[in-house]
């Protein structure tokens, strides 16, 4: 009876030096998983930290592109105007002088 008892309480003792075993890995594990965590936690804080400022500055280049850009336009669009107007007197031009036209820098007459 002795002897039973002394090997239910050796399985025991095995078993329970397993578990123990086994918790100690899982505690290793999660000291790793944490320190990864935290080391992640610090670099998303350090990037997040700034957001509000880079945002801040992107709206602002963003408002100065927006600005030059309308001056272009407006440049643009006289551009085309004065465009327009070499156009059309070039064509009030060739209506009302048909007989002169420019060739090769030399006037003449046209028959």
């Amino acid at each position: 009876m002795v002897i039973l008892v002394v090997i239910i309480n050796t399985l025991i003792s095995l078993i329970l030096l397993y578990v123990a075993w086994r918790v100690w890995q899982l505690k290793q594990q999660l000291a790793y998983i944490a320190d990864r965590l935290t080391a992640y936690e610090s670099c998303t804080n350090a990037a997040l930290n700034k957001a509000p400022e880079n945002i801040y500055l992107s709206q602002q280049n963003i408002y100065n592109l927006r600005q030059r850009n309308q001056a272009l336009q407006i440049q643009i669009q006289q551009v085309r105007q004065i465009i327009s107007l070499l156009l059309l007197g070039r064509q009030i031009w060739q209506r009302y002088f048909p007989k002169l036209e420019l060739i090769s820098g030399k006037k003449t007459v046209a028959k």
